[in-house]
């Protein structure tokens, strides 16, 4: 019996050292993987730091860039879509720097791909840098194009201020020839006056009182029976005799004028309302009308009277001075007029 017992404490006494052994080296094995990972977390916290300093700092640059090219926003497209570039990198920066934070939160085993995003990440932020240095350079060339649109305007400027002063002047000249010019014109024109005044009243001694010839304000008003046959544009003897009379009239009148006084003759045919039947030279009361003015034109030049104081107008019965269908009123309206007015 005390044989079996010391056996038994025998055998109890070798087992526990080693299982202490054991312990102890499982221990220092767990110890030692705690401080690898607590390093490692300790690198990887200030990685993360100084990426977050990295980041604050090319956030700050980026504000103050965003506010310098909001200035010149309308004129600076491409700098926008760097900016907006920039802005969209750095978002994905800081959203793989919150995925990168969530990882290290929950896997603690993803400590070495975490190294490799950190290195891709600091080359997107020198990337980004040399965007943001590239973008200062260009609107450091734009504040320069700027000042020199700003030199340019104010020289306009002054220019146009030359220029107003000139055109008042201008104005007044103009303003002064224009008094000068109504003046004489208005001269030119009692002058004229006077000259109509009397060749109307020498027309008036010459012609006579005759029932076919009128007054009708300013003009001398023809009935058509006294040159022309009906339907024909060739002056009849008795339209002679009375063309001659006027025709001497206006060639002592034109000797009279002054030649720089601008005036004319001009002789203007017309019909009454009734179609031209029977007639192959003429299609129209237009072309009756105008043929019987440039008849009597014709006459004048032969009878000595410049052509260029003579001008013919044919009105065909669109001008009537007597309305309705009677028999009056269509030889009222079938005349030829003469009437002294300015060219």
């Amino acid at each position: 019996m005390a044989g079996v017992r010391a056996r038994r404490a025998g055998a109890r006494t070798e087992y526990w050292p080693s299982f202490v052994d054991v312990l102890t080296n499982l221990l220092l094995v767990f110890v030692f993987l705690l401080s690898i990972f607590a390093l490692v977390q300790f690198l990887l916290s200030r990685e993360v730091s100084s990426r977050d300093q990295v980041l604050n700092q090319l956030n700050a640059q980026i504000a103050q860039l965003t506010e310098m090219l909001a200035l010149e926003k309308a004129n600076k497209g491409e700098l926008s879509d760097n900016l907006s570039n920039l802005q969209a990198s750095l978002a994905a920066a800081q959203s793989e720097r919150d995925r990168l934070r969530g990882l290290l939160d929950s896997q603690s085993d993803a400590a070495s791909s975490a190294g490799d995003r950190v290195a891709k990440l600091t080359a997107d932020l020198q990337s980004q840098s040399q965007i943001s240095q590239r973008a200062l350079a260009q609107v450091e060339l734009l504040n320069q194009q700027i000042s020199a649109l700003r030199r340019q305007i104010a020289a306009l400027e002054t220019a146009l201020d030359a220029s107003e002063s000139r055109d008042k002047e201008s104005q007044t000249k103009i303003a002064d020839l224009g008094r000068r010019l109504n003046v004489a014109l208005a001269q030119r024109v009692q002058e004229l006056s006077r000259y109509r005044s009397d060749f109307f009243g020498r027309l008036r001694e010459i012609l006579g009182d005759r029932p076919d010839i009128r007054i009708v304000g300013d003009r001398f008003v023809f009935q058509s029976e006294v040159f022309f046959e009906t339907g024909s544009d060739q002056i009849g003897p008795e339209g002679q005799q009375e063309l001659a009379k006027l025709a001497d009239a206006v060639v002592e009148l034109n000797n009279e004028i002054p030649q720089d006084i601008p005036w004319v003759l001009r002789i203007d045919g017309h019909t009454d309302k009734r179609p031209i039947t029977g007639n192959g030279r003429f299609q129209s009361n237009w072309d009756l009308s105008a043929a019987r003015a440039i008849s009597v034109v014709r006459y004048l030049i032969d009878r000595g009277i410049p052509p260029e104081r003579l001008v013919a107008a044919g009105f065909g019965e669109y001008q009537p001075i007597e309305e309705g269908d009677t028999e009056e009123a269509y030889a009222k309206n079938r005349r030829i007029e003469l009437k002294l007015t300015e060219r």
